[in-house]
């Protein structure tokens, strides 16, 4: 009898659990339909689902408050799709998932990717912000990568005369140049359209007689239609990103030249800049001779860009960063510019403020001009914070680097420096993503990522354990203290 009890109770006790667990189910589908995950439910819920967002916030970000409710809306109309698409979300300010954060390259907040195949491919979300427009936009992502095109009507309903629009032309839909389209479809569908068909004529624009197969690329710039009969992965992967660039980027006020300013500055070629004011005279004979530059160096890796502010000036920036600068050039004066930086005959140019006359303070002034001397040159342990002074978080490290470098004051091995980032050009070796970032610098050039904690007394631990001594960190010579007792040891034995 004490045992069918025990039994009962167990029974019992197991049917409230899964009560409880339904109910607690059913309020959170209720009540919100974005998924929270962690660092502990994360990989499980990617396992889960085959195609999944996820937006990596912060509490305090400002523009994922503003996200917020439209992404939950759209969480609720896509719950509802067959099958349902999964929008899920992880505080990526939390401690416990700032792992996450740096396995999925998350530089700013909110960062949304988009997981397929159980997270086998994932890819930047670059939709709209607004709910109807996630909806749309994460819709036709869950559809095949290229949309098969079987009549002029297909074309028309598909193809945006304002938008990039890529087409394979197959003589069948099999073999190994329509599986490496498909490949390079579904790596790129986040950025672009696809389709394929088996009749050229089909399409709105270019020749209708063509040897198949190839890819045909249509734009609403430049010249309108660009073909490519090279079918190697990376080739059409190139190919696509070349042709889908304008010759010469705008930079104004139109969203539509948004999406290409981007792929610009993320490029790595080197960058011609021409900025002048578009509603002045001289702006057409500028624009017809920048163009032409374009035309003259397309077979060049360089990119393009004109932009429109109120003096005209030439600028160029190289690969490593590097910059060059042409104030009030003249329309004529554009393709020798040019020539001369290809030849090598430029000076590059850097922003910075003046050298500070007196630099008494405990945290010390950096400029552009002088930081190769007070960092690189000092014979000291650097500790360089870079700085905007409008961030909030700057500002309330400032009172703590000045405490810092108080108490290291009478050490004469090291420096707590600042720079404002914003009014001087940073070296390509200091990666700032944002504000504040702060590196330690050895008296031998190394450098060191600081992202310890914010407190006076974390950052004079810091430099105490990574100080360098005679080419030595203390840790380092503590090491080697510990060997030579070893070998001491070994030779009394």
């Amino acid at each position: 009898m004490a045992i069918r009890s025990k039994a009962w109770i167990s029974l019992l006790l197991a049917l409230a659990v899964a009560l409880s667990a339904r109910a607690e189910e059913s309020s959170s589908a209720e009540g919100e339909a974005v998924l929270t995950l962690d660092v502990d439910n994360f990989d499980d819920a990617v396992a889960k689902h085959p195609f999944m967002v996820i937006e990596f916030y912060a509490p305090w970000c400002g523009h994922c408050k503003n996200l917020a409710p439209e992404y939950e809306k759209a969480a609720q109309e896509l719950s509802k799709h067959d099958p349902p698409i999964v929008l899920a979300k992880v505080d990526a300010n939390e401690e416990k998932n700032r792992p996450l954060a740096t396995k999925y390259e998350v530089q700013g907040f909110p960062t949304l990717k988009i997981f397929r195949n159980q997270g086998k491919n994932i890819q930047e979300y670059k939709g709209p912000r607004e709910a109807e427009g996630i909806v749309e936009y994460l819709k036709k992502q869950v559809g095949p990568a290229s949309k098969e095109i079987k009549s002029p009507e297909d074309a028309a309903t598909l193809i945006d005369d304002k938008k990039i629009y890529i087409v394979g032309v197959f003589t069948e839909f099999s073999g190994t140049e329509f599986t490496n389209f498909m490949e390079v479809a579904e790596k790129l569908r986040s950025d672009y359209d696809f389709g394929h068909t088996l009749h050229a004529n089909h399409l709105p624009r270019g020749d209708a007689a063509v040897e198949r197969p190839l890819v045909r690329l249509l734009k609403p710039f430049d010249e309108l239609v660009v073909d490519s009969k090279d079918f190697d992965v990376a080739a059409l992967e190139k190919f696509i990103d070349t042709s889908s660039t304008p010759r010469v980027v705008t930079f104004d006020k139109n969203p539509d030249n948004h999406p290409h300013l981007l792929k610009y500055f993320q490029s790595s070629a080197a960058k011609a800049m021409l900025f002048l004011n578009f509603s002045t005279g001289p702006f057409e004979s500028f624009k017809s001779a920048y163009y032409g530059a374009a035309e003259d160096f397309k077979d060049k890796e360089v990119k393009f860009l004109i932009g429109d502010i109120e003096a005209s000036q030439g600028a160029f920036q190289d690969g490593d960063s590097k910059k060059f600068l042409k104030e009030q050039i003249e329309p004529d004066q554009i393709v020798s510019w040019l020539k001369d930086y290809f030849d090598g005959k430029l000076t590059p140019f850097r922003k910075s403020e003046p050298i500070p006359e007196a630099n008494n303070e405990p945290v010390k002034v950096v400029v552009a001009d002088n930081l190769d001397d007070m960092v690189f040159k000092s014979g000291k342990n650097v500790l360089i914070e870079f700085y905007a002074p409008w961030c909030g978080h700057c500002k309330k490290l400032a009172p703590i680097l000045e405490e810092a470098a108080t108490t290291l004051q009478s050490d004469e091995d090291v420096l707590i420096a600042k720079m404002d980032a914003t009014a001087n050009d940073v070296p390509s070796q200091f990666d700032v993503q944002g504000y504040p970032t702060l590196y330690f610098v050895g008296p031998s050039g190394k450098l060191t990522s600081y992202d310890g904690g914010r407190t006076a007394e974390d950052i004079v631990d810091f430099i105490k354990k990574n100080k360098e001594t005679a080419g030595q960190t203390v840790t380092e010579k503590v090491a080697e203290k510990v060997e030579a007792a070893k070998e001491d040891v070994k030779d009394e034995l």
